[in-house]
């Protein structure tokens, strides 16, 4: 099992909404923890399972004060919150300035969140909303301890070109320097695309031939339809057949494409990736 960690660079490609998402149709038990340091959105976007709000002040606030005597992965679900749909959802801080109560527990936090899986009790893949990051944003002491990071990004021409460079920092900063695409370094590193459907497969070609040129060591895994509709079914802002929506059947086959390819590491206990340098829950 494993720690899947969304990320972006800049602007609002759309974070959360991909990470709820994919954490919908999980194949397996997920866990959705909002690590973003500037804050989470669900709080304010999502009914808790018996129709009021999420308490904001359980989840990562709460977890807090545990993780500085020490965190066992399942005392994650001590935090957890149930959101009307039945996700499991690990509630994001309110605001900014409450992440220096986590100073120094990011990896900490990480290690528990790739170790759940692993969990004799409550195994469950963790998604990671990590919102924007940059070099110095302590949400990136998680990604060593992931799987898999994915860069979520729209296509407009600066967009593509931040999440190029940010790719190419990252793969810096966690490997060690470029590498091709085909790497089997981990984490992996993704880039999921916010597009048009119509267009999808070929702007997918496009960027993902451009990050292998630029020698980022990430490659496209997959495309999320750009769905507002979706969207608002998704947080609940509106009624419809959510499972019909464009954009949750656009993330059915993001997360189907990722467990062809990578679920047999994913299904390696923890131990086993940190020495195995091809492992990629």
């Amino acid at each position: 099992m494993a720690l899947i960690a969304l990320a972006a660079d800049k602007g609002s490609p759309g974070v959360t909404t991909a990470a709820v998402a994919l954490a919908a149709v999980w194949p397996r038990r997920a866990l959705l923890a909002e690590t973003d340091p500037a804050g989470g959105d669900l709080v304010y976007r999502s009914a808790a399972a018996h129709g009021g709000p999420l308490n904001p002040n359980t989840g990562m606030l709460s977890i807090a004060a545990t993780a500085r005597r020490g965190l066992v992965p399942d005392q994650l679900w001590d935090h957890v919150q149930p959101l009307s749909g039945g996700l499991e959802v690990l509630a994001g801080l309110g605001i900014a300035e409450q992440a220096a109560g986590l100073a120094g527990l990011w990896p900490t936090l990480g290690h528990a969140f790739a170790a759940l899986g692993d969990s004799p009790q409550a195994p469950a893949d963790v998604i990671a909303d990590c919102g924007r990051v940059s070099g110095d944003s302590p949400a990136v002491e998680l990604f060593p301890h992931a799987a898999l990071v994915l860069l979520v990004s729209r296509t407009e021409p600066e967009a593509i070109a931040r999440v190029r460079d940010r790719a190419a920092a990252l793969s810096a900063r966690l490997h060690g320097g470029p590498r091709g695409a085909a790497s089997l370094a981990t984490p992996l590193i993704g880039v999921l695309l916010v597009v048009d459907p119509g267009h999808a497969g070929k702007i997918s070609g496009q960027v993902n031939d451009m990050l292998v040129h630029a020698q980022t060591g990430a490659r496209v895994v997959g495309t999320l339809a750009d769905d507002p509709t979706g969207a608002d079914q998704l947080a609940g802002r509106k009624r419809g057949r959510l499972d019909k929506s464009l954009l949750v059947r656009s993330a059915r086959k993001v997360v189907a494409d990722l467990h062809q390819q990578y679920g047999a590491a994913w299904s390696m206990p923890a131990q086993a990736h940190q020495g195995h340098a091809g492992a990629g829950r």
